[in-house]
């Protein structure tokens, strides 16, 4: 019955009985698209998982510029430093398509942590990995030239969400300049010029709003 959830590589180890044991401290909910799942500076009541959709987490600027810290898919997880930290959520999540996911209260996790110490072994080495890795895009923001940024993007993408087809690697999800800008801290106008650029070097092509890597290695020997 809850055999579901062990596409979630954090509850993967637990046999039936456990996952059974799991089902009574989870929540399941929908979010339509562009629904605000929780907004920065909010008390840090849930925990969630990712079961079919996508969110982005954001913040925003003094200006009210929006800039996207991340974008978390199907089986990943977002919410957990501040919830397990006692803190409000340091960024806002919202949803960029129609979207499900699992929520576990702050209480649970807690009990669930303490029945399956595993389970906590997989959420600090999860959240070791996104704080190195927004630490990374501070820094590419801080020091890197747009193009450099704006190519790292498009293959961390390409890494977490790509598909190989004949042409090459497509990210599967639709991305607009704006969010490109939003997501390497610049200008829409700068991401379109980038974008072309990379577009007449053969790096890349577009089909349908999905961009497709056609020579991945050459974006990244001359970017990544």
């Amino acid at each position: 019955m809850n055999q579901w959830l062990k596409e979630f590589d954090l509850f993967s180890d637990l046999d039936e009985e456990e996952l059974e044991e799991l089902s009574q401290y989870i929540k399941v909910e929908q979010y339509p698209k562009k629904a605000t799942i929780f907004h920065e500076g909010s008390p840090a009541e849930y925990f969630y998982l990712i079961k079919n959709g996508r969110v982005k987490i954001i913040k925003f600027s003094n200006e009210g510029k929006e800039l996207i810290l991340e974008i978390i898919s199907k089986g990943e997880m977002f919410g957990a430093i501040a919830v397990l930290k006692g803190f409000p959520y340091p960024a806002s999540a919202v949803a960029m398509e129609e979207t499900e996911v699992i929520k576990i209260s702050k209480s649970s996790l807690m009990k669930i942590v303490d029945r399956f110490p595993a389970i906590m072994y997989k959420l600090a080495m999860d959240i070791g990995e996104r704080m190195r890795g927004s630490q990374e895009m501070l820094k590419n923001i801080a020091l890197e030239r747009v193009e450099s940024r704006i190519a790292s993007l498009l293959l961390k993408l390409a890494s977490k969400m790509g598909q190989t087809t004949p042409e090459g690697i497509m990210i599967d999800m639709r991305l607009t300049k704006q969010d490109i800008a939003d997501m390497v801290g610049t200008t829409v106008e700068t991401s379109i010029r980038t974008m072309s650029k990379f577009k007449n070097m053969g790096l890349i092509k577009e089909r349908k709003g999905r961009i497709i890597l056609v020579d991945k290695e050459t974006l990244s020997s001359l970017y990544g």
